[in-house]
């Protein structure tokens, strides 16, 4: 198959196809786990959790296409076993374990984290040392989802209470701005 021609060395190609099959693979193993805590949630929060997931879960099946899609732009082929993910990524699995629903959310927040921690060293490695803003321009839109999940999942979990009044115990009062 004759190589693309779009301005970049085969050498930058290579680097950065590695650094989408590592963010592949992190993404597919985040998948994984979303799934199987969507089917495995129990408790008060079992509704909104399961829902707000299969959403996650949804975003997360797009972007892996999309992920896979861009290492074959660029003449590359992505993974595609459970093997390869497993070794590439960043991301652990805790197999044969039922964390409470609470736990879930913790370890997935854990997992957007260092998946966008991935995400900002890959976007500088793209731009600084493959010179491809491309994929970097493509990388920070899928940073920027995983920050709005991990936001969502980290607002779930937040352990002060509101009081009464809508203000939180423990936290220092705020002036209100002006409109």
């Amino acid at each position: 198959m004759p190589q693309p021609n779009i301005g970049l060395t085969e050498e930058q190609r290579h680097g950065v196809i590695e650094l989408l099959n590592r963010d592949l693979a992190d993404q597919y193993l985040l998948l994984i786990k979303t799934k199987k805590y969507h089917w495995d949630v129990v408790g008060p929060q079992f509704r909104t959790l399961h829902t707000l997931w299969e959403e996650h879960y949804n975003t997360l099946t797009i972007n892996i296409d999309a992920t896979a899609e861009r290492v074959r732009a660029l003449g590359g082929y992505p993974l595609g076993t459970a093997a390869g993910f497993i070794q590439y990524s960043s991301i652990k699995e805790h197999a044969n374990d039922l964390p409470s629903a609470s736990e879930m959310v913790s370890r997935l927040v854990q997992d957007h984290e260092e998946i966008i921690r991935n995400f900002r060293e890959d976007i500088d490695k793209c731009g600084e040392n493959y010179h491809d803003e491309g994929t970097a321009d493509f990388l920070t839109g899928l940073m920027e989802q995983h920050e709005e999940m991990a936001w969502m999942l980290r607002s779930f979990i937040e352990g002060e209470n509101l009081k009464g009044d809508g203000q939180r115990s423990g936290a220092e009062t705020k002036p209100a701005v002006n409109a």
